[in-house]
Protein backbone atom coordinates (compact mmCIF):
# COMPACT_ATOMS: atom_id res chain seq x y z
CA UNK A 1 0.00 0.00 0.00
CA UNK A 2 3.15 2.42 0.98
CA UNK A 3 5.79 1.02 -1.70
CA UNK A 4 4.45 3.84 -4.20
CA UNK A 5 4.84 6.75 -1.58
CA UNK A 6 8.40 4.95 -0.33
CA UNK A 7 9.64 4.67 -3.14
CA UNK A 8 9.60 8.07 -4.39
CA UNK A 9 11.19 9.55 -1.09
CA UNK A 10 13.66 6.58 -0.95
CA UNK A 11 14.82 5.95 -5.13
CA UNK A 12 17.15 9.23 -5.43
CA UNK A 13 19.29 7.70 -2.79
CA UNK A 14 19.48 4.48 -3.97
CA UNK A 15 20.26 5.53 -6.95
CA UNK A 16 23.11 7.50 -6.23
CA UNK A 17 24.44 5.14 -4.62
CA UNK A 18 23.93 2.43 -7.31
CA UNK A 19 25.91 4.49 -9.67
CA UNK A 20 28.75 3.75 -7.23
CA UNK A 21 28.26 0.37 -6.88
CA UNK A 22 28.11 -0.08 -11.09
CA UNK A 23 31.41 1.65 -11.43
CA UNK A 24 33.06 -0.56 -8.84
CA UNK A 25 31.70 -3.22 -10.63
CA UNK A 26 29.42 -5.10 -8.38
CA UNK A 27 26.67 -6.54 -9.98
CA UNK A 28 23.09 -6.58 -9.04
CA UNK A 29 22.43 -10.32 -9.06
CA UNK A 30 25.50 -10.45 -6.09
CA UNK A 31 23.47 -7.55 -4.33
CA UNK A 32 20.82 -9.59 -4.40
CA UNK A 33 22.57 -12.89 -3.05
CA UNK A 34 24.47 -10.56 -0.09
CA UNK A 35 20.87 -9.46 0.55
CA UNK A 36 19.34 -12.51 1.47
CA UNK A 37 22.69 -14.10 2.78
CA UNK A 38 22.51 -11.18 5.25
CA UNK A 39 18.86 -11.72 5.78
CA UNK A 40 19.20 -15.25 7.07
CA UNK A 41 22.09 -13.97 9.27
CA UNK A 42 19.22 -11.73 10.49
CA UNK A 43 16.79 -14.95 10.85
CA UNK A 44 19.33 -16.44 12.60
CA UNK A 45 20.18 -13.46 15.37
CA UNK A 46 16.74 -13.26 16.23
CA UNK A 47 16.54 -17.21 16.49
CA UNK A 48 18.81 -16.79 19.51
CA UNK A 49 17.15 -13.50 21.06
CA UNK A 50 19.23 -11.17 19.13
CA UNK A 51 16.70 -9.21 18.21
CA UNK A 52 18.27 -5.72 18.03
CA UNK A 53 21.36 -7.41 15.98
CA UNK A 54 18.43 -8.82 13.92
CA UNK A 55 16.53 -6.05 13.46
CA UNK A 56 20.11 -4.29 12.13
CA UNK A 57 20.62 -6.93 9.74
CA UNK A 58 17.43 -6.67 8.21
CA UNK A 59 17.53 -3.22 7.49
CA UNK A 60 20.89 -4.08 5.70
CA UNK A 61 19.14 -6.50 3.80
CA UNK A 62 16.06 -4.80 2.55
CA UNK A 63 18.54 -1.94 1.73
CA UNK A 64 20.85 -4.04 -0.55
CA UNK A 65 17.17 -5.54 -1.80
CA UNK A 66 16.29 -2.09 -2.98
CA UNK A 67 20.23 -1.63 -4.17
CA UNK A 68 19.87 -3.99 -6.33
CA UNK A 69 17.10 -3.29 -8.70
CA UNK A 70 18.79 0.40 -9.11
CA UNK A 71 21.92 -1.00 -10.02
CA UNK A 72 19.94 -3.29 -12.91
CA UNK A 73 18.81 -0.43 -14.31
CA UNK A 74 22.28 0.98 -15.09
CA UNK A 75 23.88 -2.31 -15.94
CA UNK A 76 20.58 -3.86 -17.37
CA UNK A 77 17.71 -6.04 -16.08
CA UNK A 78 17.86 -9.42 -16.99
CA UNK A 79 15.30 -12.35 -16.15
CA UNK A 80 17.60 -13.61 -14.07
CA UNK A 81 18.30 -10.99 -12.00
CA UNK A 82 14.49 -10.80 -12.05
CA UNK A 83 14.28 -14.05 -11.29
CA UNK A 84 16.59 -14.53 -7.87
CA UNK A 85 15.17 -10.94 -6.61
CA UNK A 86 12.05 -12.28 -6.08
CA UNK A 87 12.76 -15.70 -5.10
CA UNK A 88 14.96 -14.45 -2.89
CA UNK A 89 12.70 -12.32 -1.87
CA UNK A 90 10.29 -15.06 -0.33
CA UNK A 91 13.23 -16.74 1.46
CA UNK A 92 13.94 -13.96 3.38
CA UNK A 93 10.24 -13.17 3.96
CA UNK A 94 9.40 -16.82 5.14
CA UNK A 95 13.03 -16.75 7.56
CA UNK A 96 12.12 -14.15 9.77
CA UNK A 97 9.28 -15.43 11.25
CA UNK A 98 10.57 -18.58 11.34
CA UNK A 99 13.87 -16.79 13.65
CA UNK A 100 10.71 -15.96 16.18
CA UNK A 101 9.01 -19.27 16.31
CA UNK A 102 12.80 -20.92 17.16
CA UNK A 103 13.43 -18.04 19.44
CA UNK A 104 10.00 -19.26 21.53
CA UNK A 105 8.17 -21.88 20.30
CA UNK A 106 5.46 -22.26 22.96
CA UNK A 107 4.42 -18.24 22.27
CA UNK A 108 4.94 -18.18 18.86
CA UNK A 109 4.80 -21.22 16.95
CA UNK A 110 1.11 -21.02 15.56
CA UNK A 111 0.94 -17.63 15.16
CA UNK A 112 4.23 -17.76 12.59
CA UNK A 113 2.96 -20.42 10.97
CA UNK A 114 -0.90 -18.47 10.35
CA UNK A 115 1.95 -16.06 9.21
CA UNK A 116 3.83 -18.07 6.92
CA UNK A 117 0.89 -19.27 5.42
CA UNK A 118 -0.76 -16.19 4.92
CA UNK A 119 2.63 -15.56 2.87
CA UNK A 120 2.22 -18.51 1.01
CA UNK A 121 -1.54 -17.46 -0.21
CA UNK A 122 -0.51 -13.84 -1.02
CA UNK A 123 2.98 -14.90 -2.86
CA UNK A 124 0.61 -17.36 -4.85
CA UNK A 125 -1.58 -14.55 -6.31
CA UNK A 126 1.22 -12.51 -6.84
CA UNK A 127 2.80 -14.74 -9.16
CA UNK A 128 0.03 -16.56 -10.27
CA UNK A 129 -1.66 -13.01 -11.23
CA UNK A 130 2.23 -12.08 -13.04
CA UNK A 131 2.21 -15.00 -15.11
CA UNK A 132 -1.41 -14.14 -16.80
CA UNK A 133 -0.81 -10.92 -16.93
CA UNK A 134 2.35 -11.55 -19.03
CA UNK A 135 0.47 -14.42 -21.10
CA UNK A 136 -2.07 -11.52 -22.09
CA UNK A 137 0.58 -8.76 -23.05
CA UNK A 138 -0.33 -7.01 -20.03
CA UNK A 139 2.10 -4.06 -18.27
CA UNK A 140 1.98 -2.21 -15.26
CA UNK A 141 4.67 1.24 -13.95
CA UNK A 142 2.95 1.10 -10.63
CA UNK A 143 5.95 0.21 -9.20
CA UNK A 144 8.46 1.66 -11.44
CA UNK A 145 10.62 -0.75 -13.65
CA UNK A 146 9.88 -4.32 -12.63
CA UNK A 147 10.94 -7.89 -14.53
CA UNK A 148 7.53 -8.74 -13.51
CA UNK A 149 3.82 -7.61 -13.57
CA UNK A 150 3.63 -5.90 -10.01
CA UNK A 151 -0.30 -6.10 -8.37
CA UNK A 152 -0.33 -3.78 -5.91
CA UNK A 153 -2.13 -4.36 -2.70
CA UNK A 154 -2.93 -3.63 1.06
CA UNK A 155 0.20 -5.61 2.23
CA UNK A 156 3.73 -5.01 0.09
CA UNK A 157 7.00 -4.84 0.62
CA UNK A 158 7.12 -1.97 3.00
CA UNK A 159 4.03 -3.04 5.27
CA UNK A 160 6.21 -6.34 5.47
CA UNK A 161 9.61 -4.15 6.60
CA UNK A 162 7.24 -1.98 9.45
CA UNK A 163 5.67 -5.26 10.77
CA UNK A 164 9.02 -7.10 10.83
CA UNK A 165 10.73 -4.16 12.50
CA UNK A 166 8.15 -4.26 15.28
CA UNK A 167 8.63 -7.58 15.98
CA UNK A 168 12.01 -7.41 16.49
CA UNK A 169 11.55 -3.90 18.88
CA UNK A 170 8.59 -5.39 20.67
CA UNK A 171 9.48 -9.20 20.41
CA UNK A 172 6.32 -9.93 23.30
CA UNK A 173 3.92 -8.64 20.36
CA UNK A 174 5.03 -11.14 18.16
CA UNK A 175 2.25 -13.30 18.21
CA UNK A 176 -0.43 -10.40 18.09
CA UNK A 177 1.06 -8.44 15.57
CA UNK A 178 1.82 -11.73 13.31
CA UNK A 179 -1.73 -12.14 13.17
CA UNK A 180 -2.76 -8.54 12.02
CA UNK A 181 -0.35 -8.85 9.30
CA UNK A 182 -1.86 -12.46 8.48
CA UNK A 183 -4.86 -10.99 8.13
CA UNK A 184 -3.89 -8.18 5.44
CA UNK A 185 -1.74 -10.59 3.70
CA UNK A 186 -4.92 -12.23 3.27
CA UNK A 187 -7.07 -9.39 2.46
CA UNK A 188 -4.39 -8.58 -0.47
CA UNK A 189 -4.47 -12.20 -1.68
CA UNK A 190 -8.21 -12.27 -1.50
CA UNK A 191 -8.28 -8.82 -3.43
CA UNK A 192 -5.98 -9.64 -6.23
CA UNK A 193 -8.26 -13.19 -7.08
CA UNK A 194 -11.62 -10.86 -6.94
CA UNK A 195 -9.16 -8.61 -9.25
CA UNK A 196 -8.20 -11.57 -11.37
CA UNK A 197 -11.71 -12.92 -11.85
CA UNK A 198 -12.79 -9.35 -13.37
CA UNK A 199 -9.51 -9.60 -15.95
CA UNK A 200 -9.29 -12.62 -16.73
CA UNK A 201 -12.56 -14.07 -16.55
Amino acid sequence: MFDGWARKRLDPTLDRIAVRLSRARIGANTITLSACAIGLAAAAAIAFEQYLVGLALLLVSRLGDGLDGAVARIDGKTDLGGYLDIVLDFVFYGAIPIGFVIADPSANAVAGAVLVFSFYVNGSSFLAYAVMAEKRGLETGARGQKSLFFTTGLAEATETIVFFVAFCLVPAWFPALAYVFAALCFYTALSRIVLAARMFG
